[in-house]
């Protein structure tokens, strides 16, 4: 009795069952029935073979356009790792989307940051498909080359030379619903062709209170490797960009994020075409409103955003907003927050027209307002430009630029046409003196003009130790001089 009390509970609640159901000893061969498989009724169980076909068929369907990315970048070490080195090469992987049939592919701009070589391995079912049909064999991976990069979405463009590759299309995600299924597919810890089965647990998750991107969340097992791979739905449609996983333990513990597909949609057509991506803004300043803000300055609604300030010749101050109006919603949505506004600005072109709805005192009206172009930002475009091995120049600890007709989009108006932008540069300097700084402009040595990196390389490596370097550099459009003297 005492083996007995220490069984599990529900061998307790069997055990009974099982001795009424028992054979007693030497009854076993009287008249017994051929025993069969223990199989469920087969009527009852055509829903779920339908529920798993179907599971079949967008696996299938959807990852012959998920590809494997590898890159090799060159990285900043950290301290702990610093062998007096720049840059150190780094081999990592990620996923992909095939957008279209000529091979534009879409991913996050962080699987493909600081690449020095990108390189696509198709799905193996593509493969498997190009052989049958006798097309040419993807049985290696392709080189691809560096379309675009949009650090603010995380989202970048690379693009191989194939034709008639498998694609696949964006969904609405604004019609997502919580407890959608959805379905992860991509290439998690590098294992190639993985699918992974979730639910949506949240529309638009904010991450971050300042930042005005939003995110899917899943519960779909996402792990490293799978970002730049399909969220999808059940129709087979790309409603997310799988990019990355709250954690503790290092793994999936059922909590991804993935770019709605809608801002996603924007971002790579600008990329696709254009190479950057330009952005809206109002031209104004706005809080969400407090209990306490509505109650001190006697607001008529206690929601919103109020606008604490206009820029002059601004997009808003045109429309005709005024500083202490409320923003109570855009584009026929409410507005509650600061950040929903920055949200679905965020998502449209400058030059677009949206319906601003304001409260001015007890007065409610609605505003077109034309955005314009944000400006800012551009200065972390410059690593992307960036060769490892003809840009650095070790003697200044930096990551040099010529100054380009590509680089020139990026800067401001410069001083002079010629000379060096800092990309990027060390931690700690390998001189003595003030640091150079990300974005300055270098246009001469010793008041030696320096026209490109190649002439700087030369001349900083041609001073002797202890010898002074006094360095013309433009500085958020001032020009001054940093004196430097070699360790």
């Amino acid at each position: 009795m005492a083996g007995l009390l220490r069984l599990p509970i529900y061998l307790l609640l069997i055990l009974p069952l099982s001795a009424q159901n028992s054979t007693p000893v030497g009854e076993s061969d009287r008249g017994t029935e051929t025993k069969k498989p223990a199989v469920p009724n087969p009527t009852k169980m055509d829903a779920l073979r339908q529920l798993s076909a179907s599971f079949e068929e967008i696996s299938q369907r959807s990852g012959r356009a998920v590809v494997q990315i590898f890159v090799r970048s060159y990285v900043t070490p950290d301290s702990s790792q610093n062998n007096g080195q720049l840059l150190t090469a780094e081999n990592s992987s990620g996923s992909g989307i095939i957008m279209t049939p000529d091979g534009y592919i879409l991913t996050n701009a962080h699987v493909v940051k600081n690449a020095h070589s990108i390189k696509v391995q198709v799905n193996i079912r593509a493969e498997a498909e190009a052989e049958e049909q006798g097309s040419r064999q993807f049985n290696r991976p392709i080189e691809a080359t560096l379309i675009g990069v949009d650090r603010d979405t995380d989202l970048a463009v690379v693009k191989i030379d194939r034709k008639n590759l498998p694609y696949l299309e964006f969904g609405d995600s604004d019609q997502l619903k919580q407890g959608q299924v959805v379905l992860a597919l991509g290439n998690p810890l590098g294992l190639d062709n993985s699918v992974s089965l979730g639910v949506v647990s949240a529309v638009a998750r904010q991450i971050k209170p300042d930042d005005p991107m939003v995110y899917v969340q899943t519960d779909a097992p996402i792990n490293p490797g799978n970002s730049g791979g399909p969220l999808v739905d059940a129709d087979g449609r790309v409603v997310g960009i799988d990019t990355f996983i709250l954690t503790q333990s290092g793994g999936s513990e059922g909590i991804g994020f993935a770019i709605p597909s809608n801002i996603a949609r924007e971002v790579y057509a600008q990329l696709k075409t254009q190479g950057h991506v330009h952005r809206a803004q109002l031209g104004l300043s706005g809080q969400t409103i407090t209990p306490a803000m509505a109650e001190g300055l006697d607001l008529e609604t206690d929601h919103g955003v109020i606008v604490s300030d206009v820029a002059d010749s601004g997009a808003a101050a045109h429309a005709g907003i005024k500083p202490d109006d409320i923003i109570v919603g855009i584009g026929g949505k409410r507005i509650a927050t600061v950040h929903q506004l920055q949200a679905d600005v965020f998502r449209v072109k400058p030059g677009t027209k949206v319906t601003v709805s304001i409260q001015r005192e007890s007065e409610r009206m609605d505003l077109p307002v034309v955005t314009e172009e944000e400006k800012g930002g551009e200065l972390d475009q410059l690593a992307d430009l960036v060769d490892p091995v003809k840009n650095v120049v070790s003697q200044l600890g930096i990551v040099g630029l010529d100054i380009t007709p590509q680089v020139l989009k990026l800067m401001p108006e410069l001083r002079r046409p010629s000379g060096v932008v800092v990309a990027a540069r060390q931690s700690s300097a390998p001189f003595s003196g003030p640091p150079l700084e990300v974005g300055d402009v270098i246009y001469a040595v010793n008041r030696r003009v320096v026209n490109n990196v190649e002439q700087l390389e030369q001349m900083v490596s041609q001073l002797k130790p202890g010898a002074p370097a006094v360095l013309l550099v433009e500085r958020d459009g001032t020009l001054i001089y940093v004196a430097l003297e070699f360790d």
